[in-house]
């Protein structure tokens, strides 16, 4: 025997006594078959009878299935209301979780087709889509104005996203509770845009979504939503969530993508394809860390020490390079190759201007950065640490990165790098200094004391005993 896929049908509600049971009878009991049903109410602090109702659902359930009813004793409203059934649907080891409104606007007939390619292993999430069939909404009751409000916020999101739903905006969702598990939730809104938080953030874990088409049904129920107030919060949590892609935002429910090895620097300008022009390949190269002992480097057998992209993750930077200078000074021919962010890019500065320091996964404030330099500072801190800096470069952002190997990446690129001859501290988006190190004080007294031994030598040997 195999054993059945367990499945939680969640109903969230709100004032709906008067509809609940028929939601509830509707449960095709079919599903019994093929699944372990069981069906969760929550009812949101309701004023009604919703809950009483509920509660006698489960006592005498019209389904067989065993019903659950809860009540939040504060309202949570739409987005945290959901939040607590899929918490519930994880902790009581659920396979799938299916989410239906109490008010019977989405049709419980409609489960076992949108159970399908979860149970087939074909997506993470399966979204109820009233926009797939041509002009079904319209048929099925939908004024207008939503009609034509959810084509518009639709197709502004599938651009700003780079997607292809033919709907944002429907209530009937089911979810695999593996991938509900892979994706921070619990930080969403508690309001109706928790809806669209929620799409981003499979979309960012790279989480499969299937949309089938469901029937429209518009009857008396009330609606909740305030409309402007709806779309603008759905319009600026897209543009965020596309903002903290060019790490120019960030908010911890957003950082969900699956790990991936750091993006290659070397088709465009950025100190790493200069290091690899620079240096031949005979050289000799020691390439350090944040973790790299400076005390116990073989510094005597490089031609060049490599601090790429290091220093700003370091907590104690000035004795690194202190340490680091002690051992270079033995081996006055090494160089010195250091690079870091630039954090007065002129980015950076306007981000401050409008109020915004925002640390991401990537980029100038990167969320391991324990500190930051412009290109003035890196000098200074070289030179204070014993360093004469002998070259310094200014690189521009990595709009490659960003938008890809394109055709406007490179314009952007080649405006960037002319405009860094104008104003390198303003536009430079990374920084790069060749230096060398000073001689210590203790290297300089060895040496004269090498020195003075040698020419004494010289010395006895020249004048002739008595």
């Amino acid at each position: 025997m195999v054993a059945k896929s367990r499945c939680l049908i969640f109903i969230v509600a709100y004032q709906a006594e008067t509809t609940i049971a028929n939601v509830v009878s509707r449960i095709p009991a079919s599903l019994a078959d093929r699944y372990e049903i069981d069906i969760l109410i929550i009812d949101d602090s309701s004023k009604d009878k919703t809950f009483e109702n509920s509660y006698q659902l489960s006592r005498h359930s019209p389904v067989p299935f065993q019903i659950h009813a809860l009540f939040n004793p504060v309202n949570q409203g739409y987005g945290g209301n959901q939040k607590l059934g899929y918490h519930f649907a994880i902790e009581h080891g659920y396979d799938f979780v299916a989410l239906l409104h109490g008010d019977g606007q989405y049709a419980p007939e409609c489960l076992p087709d949108l159970l399908e390619p979860l149970e087939r292993g074909e997506a993470a999430a399966v979204f109820g889509s009233r926009m797939l069939t041509p002009a079904g909404a319209l048929r099925g009751g939908m004024p207008l104005y939503k009609f034509f409000g959810n084509k518009i916020l639709t197709w502004k999101q599938n651009r700003l996203l780079r997607s292809n739903l033919s709907e944002f905006h429907s209530g009937y969702r089911l979810y695999s509770v593996s991938a509900l598990k892979k994706i921070p939730f619990e930080s969403n809104s508690n309001d109706f845009h928790f809806d669209t938080e929620i799409i981003i953030q499979l979309m960012i874990a790279k989480l499969p979504i299937v949309e089938l088409p469901i029937p429209t049904f518009y009857g008396d129920e009330i609606c909740r939503v305030n409309g402007i107030s709806y779309a603008a919060n759905v319009v600026r949590t897209t543009l965020q969530a596309r903002l903290q892609e060019y790490c120019l935002f960030y908010d911890r429910k957003f950082d969900c993508a699956p790990p991936s090895l750091p993006p290659s620097r070397l088709g465009f300008p950025s100190p790493q394809s200069f290091v690899a022009e620079q240096i031949p390949n005979s050289a000799r190269v020691l390439n350090l860390t944040a973790e790299s002992n400076p005390d116990t480097l073989p510094v005597e057998n490089c031609d060049y020490v490599l601090l790429l992209d290091v220093i700003e993750h370091m907590a104690q930077p000035e004795a690194f390079l202190d340490r680091l200078r002690t051992r270079l000074s033995l081996n006055p021919q090494a160089e010195l190759i250091i690079s870091t962010a630039n954090v007065a890019f002129i980015i950076t500065r306007v981000m401050l201007m409008l109020g915004f320091f925002n640390y991401s996964k990537r980029g100038i404030l990167d969320l391991t950065h324990t500190r930051l330099f412009t290109r003035s500072s890196l000098k200074s801190a070289l030179d204070q640490a014993g360093f004469q800096v002998t070259r310094t470069k200014t690189f521009p952002a990595p709009f490659p990165l960003a938008l890809g190997n394109t055709g406007l990446s490179k314009i952007l690129l080649s405006i960037n790098s002319a405009l860094i001859s104008f104003l390198p501290g303003l536009f430079g988006y990374q920084v790069l200094a060749r230096a060398k190190a000073r001689p210590t004080v203790t290297s300089l007294l060895r040496s004269a004391y090498q020195e003075s031994e040698t020419r004494s030598e010289k010395f006895e040997t020249a004048t002739p005993t008595r």
